[in-house]
């Protein structure tokens, strides 16, 4: 009766598997006849008319017969050795192996099938589906995205089903190798069109700066979407087609995605391991924060061994390329020290390792919270000089304070080049001007820095204007000292034309001279411009009305009354303005 059972269930087996391959052979020589000429060509499979497509009765039925074969083949293995049902246990188990390996083949089609997957569009009440609905309102279409990587629920559903069947009858390894094989094929090419390439860490270490910094943002770009979007979506996808054999999924899982991780870390360690430059800095900087980000954010995807293990190498590197960050900081403080260029900048002007200096931190503050926690994780910065720095103060910020005081250092040395001293003052001032704005133009700067210091280096500049006061205009104002003028009660013909005289030389001087000079900032060449007028305009039109009676009119008046008070307010306003003037622009 036993055998009488198994050979019913052989029968039906064999009667439905007939059935099928004919039906799916009917239907391929339907599918692939050419509509024009007749012939049939050959293509991936194909499925039947929905009218003619079996339903999932069917499907569960044969699943059914399919689990109940799964049990007898496994069940007659006792008898594998008996003599008298040879036969019969060599036919199941030729059967059962020709229904596993059309699962298998129905396994990788389904799973490859997710190329093809479209976004599924649920009608409204109307019957108007989203995309119908778009193109009527104008409005963008929104689409339904599916957890899986391509995958509906029902796909995803019946992969599951069958990775159960194929497991159950002993064809475990068949099944996860082709999962392993359509997912993996899937994965890079999808990674592949991002623009991932399998680089080691010699071909890194080899590669140009100009090529390494292209390839720095495709690399993180495809670790954080990885670890945002397709790692997440692949870990449901295996959890869910093999959701009845955990480990298993686990797995597969860290198969599948460790190797692309791996392949970073390596990329990494070759960028950690290359020569370091300033320009470099921010490069370094988004792959520290690829690698905290990325790699938080795939916690609780892998077993805690696997993770842990992953996290090690991931914070190894991490603290690699966090090193190299900041030495490559610290570089910038060398590089100040060792600037000692001897050619003064034409007219005072900002100095280029003052502009090169600022607009390098005002970019490197873009990453501000990244850099503390760079220095206060990974630094070896903790010299001998930290005693000196305040017990409150990070050792980034205490980093930011040294390069700030070797760049004043550097360029109070440098304003010692010009032999003018109103020039070095002027110099002075558009520097500190220069480095004030752009810190109180970053609010991080700003905040490291701190109120009182903005305030010393305003006091700074408001020192630098004095002595430029000083020494260009408290000369010129001694012409115009109303003393010595008279001589005996009377006034002095022959001293009152050696004051217009000197004036007038003094004046053409600085006028020729500063008109050369430059001050960028408008709101510091206003300042400057408004507190010469206040200082010499008045003390001149007083001097002139008081005086300029003495002289006969005609050519003796304008032979030592060569400006008006108007003359010299035009010649102010044309100072610092980095040009030549024409004496005639001043009339």
């Amino acid at each position: 009766m036993v055998v009488s059972s198994q050979e019913t269930l052989v029968g039906e087996m064999e009667e439905k598997k007939e059935h099928d391959e004919k039906q799916e052979t009917e239907d391929k020589d339907e599918k692939n006849e050419d509509p024009i000429s007749g012939e049939k060509e050959a293509g991936s499979r194909q499925h039947k008319p929905d009218s003619e497509e079996a339903g999932p009765d069917d499907d569960a039925s044969f699943m059914e017969i399919v689990n109940r074969f799964s049990r007898l083949a496994s069940s007659l293995n006792e008898f594998r050795s008996d003599p008298d049902h040879a036969h019969l246990v060599n036919r199941i188990g030729s059967i059962h192996q020709r229904a596993m390996s059309y699962l298998e083949d129905e396994f990788g089609f389904l799973l490859q099938e997710h190329t093809n997957q479209q976004p599924v569009q649920e009608p409204d009440s109307a019957g108007k589906s989203s995309s119908a609905k778009a193109a009527e309102t104008g409005e963008p279409e929104e689409e339904k995205e599916s957890p899986y990587p391509g995958y509906s629920e029902e796909t995803v559903t019946n992969l599951s089903n069958i990775a159960s069947q194929m497991i159950a009858g002993g064809y475990e390894s068949e099944c996860c190798q082709v999962y392993m094989i359509v997912r993996r094929h899937a994965l890079d090419e999808t990674l592949i069109q991002s623009g991932f390439e399998k680089i080691s860490i010699d071909d890194v270490q080899k590669m140009a700066w100009e090529n390494l910094e292209r390839e720095i943002p495709i690399m993180t770009s495809i670790i954080k979407e990885c670890a945002s979007v397709h790692f997440p979506k692949e870990h449901k996808l295996v959890h869910s087609v093999f959701s009845n054999y955990p480990s298993l999924s686990i797995s597969l899982f860290s198969n599948l995605s460790r190797g692309i991780l791996i392949q970073f870390l390596n990329f990494a360690e070759g960028v950690a391991m290359s020569k370091r430059s300033t320009e470099k800095l921010f490069k370094f900087l988004d792959m520290y924060e690829t690698l905290r980000d990325g790699f938080a954010a795939i916690e609780g995807l892998y077993p805690e061994e696997s993770e842990s293990e992953l996290k090690t190498e991931a914070t190894t590197v991490k603290g690699r390329i966090g090193e190299a960050a900041i030495n490559i900081f610290s570089d910038l403080e060398h590089s100040i020290k060792n600037d000692h260029g001897k050619t003064p900048v034409p007219g005072g002007a900002v100095h280029p390792l003052t502009r090169y200096t600022m607009n390098y931190l005002k970019y490197a503050f873009e990453y501000k919270s990244t850099l503390e926690n760079v220095f206060r994780d990974h630094s070896k910065i903790e010299r001998a000089d930290s005693t000196s720095r305040p017990s409150n103060q990070s050792p980034f910020a205490g980093q930011l304070a040294r390069i700030m005081d070797f760049l004043d250092q550097n360029l109070e040395s440098k304003s010692q080049l010009y032999r003018d001293v109103s020039l070095c003052c002027i110099f002075m001032m558009n520097n500190g001007r220069y480095i004030l704005q752009k810190i109180k133009s970053s609010p991080e700067i700003h905040c490291v820095m701190g109120d009182p210091w903005c305030r010393r280096k305003s006091s700074d500049l408001r020192n630098y204007h004095k002595g430029y006061q000083r020494e260009t205009w408290s000369k010129l104002l001694g012409c115009l000292a109303q003393e010595g003028v008279q001589v005996h009660g009377k006034v002095s013909k022959t001293v009152l034309k050696e004051r217009f005289k000197n004036f007038n030389i003094m004046f053409d001087e600085i006028h020729r001279t500063q008109s050369q000079w430059v001050v960028s900032d408008e709101q510091l060449q206003s300042e400057l411009r408004v507190s010469i007028a206040a200082v010499v305009i008045p003390a001149y039109r007083a001097f002139l009305g008081r005086f300029s009676q003495y002289f006969t009119p005609g050519r003796q008046y304008e032979k030592y009354v060569k400006y008006q008070a108007e003359d010299i307010e035009n010649c102010v306003e044309e100072l610092f303005e980095g040009n030549a003037s024409s004496i005639a622009r001043r009339r």
